[in-house]
């Protein structure tokens, strides 16, 4: 295998040896990659372990023991130009001294290598990171806080020169929408495979999380979450989107945070939100209790004002755990209505049960915050696209030299009246568009095409034999053979002469012009054996000469 030429993609489908867990199994010719990429580095490697792997999309992660120390080397499975967003929010974050991993440069000063298709990261290993208690509210406290203390210090990240620009803060509608069409997908599959074991079970209760979905999405629609997005990307700073036990673990000085190759811009909350719906789901009951503590830990890392709070209540109460495991009947319905979700279905309903008598409690604790300040004056655009990629910006490949990414220093506070304050400019006004509709989800199942392709076959061949019978015949004229001018004539002219025509098959032929049968080499021969020639015993017609011909005479 040449590893020069390797592309790395998803090896879900590699048919494994018994015994081999697939989370832990790499190619073998993505880790030759990785030893590759250690080689532009500036240590040497004495053992190579590999942590886990991502089957699915084609990511890895490796501890490996240096002569500079324990370091972990990672191939990031996303887009090169989207994995630099992330690469450069872990180095603004990590050169500001905030608990993330901080990037080993290579030779070049480069933090990263591309190699297969993928950009590669080499990190601080943070030793020793545990994972916080999960049976205590003590622990789940201590990751909120970390949590906040993340999303707080992310505030002002402006991506790098190059990258795909991630931002997820003005789609939360859309992503709303889309779980209202997908419900309404669930009831329809319920609907069809109706003798399933499980399909009575999510009919009975599908109506009452479509109200539930309709509801907190209205309320969401009236909500201030236009004036909030208006803030911008930097204000509110970047959402981890995968924030988790394992995600965010104790180490030296509070909560590290790693594996930020996700990250993208959103409204920070949305990380709490699930960090505290999943924790609820797996309690199996919504404890208030838990809640409270949660939020008011995260509170003091990153204050929450009214409106935050407000978006943080209804992203919990719109159904999103309901959704969470009900997903999959999109996928195989009849094994999953028949074998698992009749399980799921009561494990769901049982923690239903508390959910809305503790979010009803929790919805008074929203004087307890102060009101934040959302001036009319930015206004949110209603179009949004991806961020401008300069043509200059190239990732530059294995072999190649590229100047580190800046650090960003740690900025000072700035006091009126200080003769070394920078004025800054005024953010521009934007003007408010009309906002689009509802965007409707529609779902689509492919059509059955019967016959398409022979019937194609069949209107081909009739177009070649109408084309061959208009077709103009020219004979030479030494040959002594009428020439014939359409396909009546020369039926005519064989039936005086008492000819037959030589037939050929023109299926074979065909299939080969229509592409469906590969070209057999033959011999080109004259096109004068097409038609027979007349036997010698028999007058041949002398050649056609117009002048020789008499005119006809006209019959009364």
């Amino acid at each position: 295998m040449v590893v020069e030429n390797y592309q790395i993609v998803p090896w879900i489908d590699d048919v494994l040896e018994p015994g081999i867990v697939a989370n832990m199994y790499v190619p073998p010719g993505l880790e030759m990659l990785a030893r590759e990429v250690m080689g532009h580095y500036d240590f040497q490697v004495n053992d190579m372990l590999l942590i886990t792997s991502k089957p699915d999309k084609g990511g890895a992660i490796w501890k490996i023991s240096t002569s500079k120390g324990n370091l972990s080397i990672k191939c990031l499975h996303r887009r090169p130009r989207r994995s630099l967003f992330s690469v450069g929010a872990q180095s603004y974050m990590s050169g500001l001294g905030h608990r993330v991993p901080s990037f080993i440069p290579t030779r070049e000063g480069n933090f990263y290598v591309e190699a297969g298709g993928k950009l590669w990261i080499v990190t601080d290993w943070i030793e020793p990171l545990v994972p916080v208690s999960k049976v205590d509210l003590e622990g789940a406290s201590q990751l909120c806080f970390g949590l906040g203390e993340f999303h707080n210090n992310s505030k002002g990240y402006v991506p790098p020169s190059g990258s795909e620009k991630s931002s997820r803060i003005y789609g939360w509608g859309k992503y709303y929408e889309k779980i209202i069409a997908k419900i309404g997908w669930f009831q329809d599959i319920a609907l069809a495979y109706s003798d399933t074991a499980a399909s009575a079970d999510l009919l009975a209760v599908i109506e009452e999380f479509k109200k539930q979905a309709n509801d907190m999405y209205q309320r969401f629609q009236n909500s201030p979450y236009q004036q909030m997005a208006a803030k911008g990307e930097p204000h509110w700073g970047l959402a981890h989107q995968d924030f988790g036990w394992s995600n965010g673990q104790m180490g030296p000085g509070g909560i590290w945070v790693i594996d930020l190759d996700g990250v993208s811009y959103d409204l920070p909350i949305r990380d709490l939100r699930k960090l505290i719906t999943s924790t609820m789901d797996d309690m199996g009951v919504w404890d208030l209790t838990w809640i409270r503590g949660m939020i008011e830990a995260y509170h003091k890392a990153n204050p929450l004002d009214q409106e935050t709070f407000e978006i943080l209540w209804i992203d919990m109460a719109f159904p999103n755990e309901f959704y969470k495991h009900v997903k999959e009947i999109v996928f195989n319905p009849q094994v999953f209505l028949d074998t698992e979700l009749a399980s799921i279905l009561q494990r769901v309903m049982t923690t239903e049960a508390s959910k809305w008598q503790a979010l009803t409690e929790l919805e008074k604790d929203k004087a307890n915050y102060p009101a934040g300040d959302y001036s009319s004056e930015y206004v949110k655009p209603s179009i949004q696209r991806p961020s401008f990629v300069l043509p200059e910006a190239i990732l530059t490949p294995i072999n190649s030299e590229m100047p580190a990414l800046p650090q960003t220093p740690v900025l000072e506070p700035v006091h009126a009246g200080d003769p070394a304050a920078v004025t800054v400019p005024p953010m521009p006004v934007l003007i408010q568009l009309p906002a689009r509709g509802q965007k409707q989800f529609k779902l689509r199942v492919p059509r059955k095409r019967r016959a398409m392709r022979k019937t194609r076959i069949i209107k081909k061949t009739r177009y070649l034999k109408r084309r061959k019978l208009k077709r103009l015949t020219k004979w030479k004229r030494s040959s002594g053979v009428k020439v014939f001018y359409g396909y009546k004539s020369y039926k005519k002219w064989l039936a005086k002469n008492k000819m037959k025509p030589v037939s050929r098959s023109r299926k074979k032929p065909m299939k080969r012009k229509l592409g469906l049968k590969k070209p057999i080499k033959r011999v080109v021969k004259p096109t004068m054996k097409k038609i027979q020639q007349p036997r010698t015993t028999k007058k041949v017609p002398p050649p056609w000469n117009k002048r020789q011909i008499p005119p006809r005479k006209r019959t009364a």
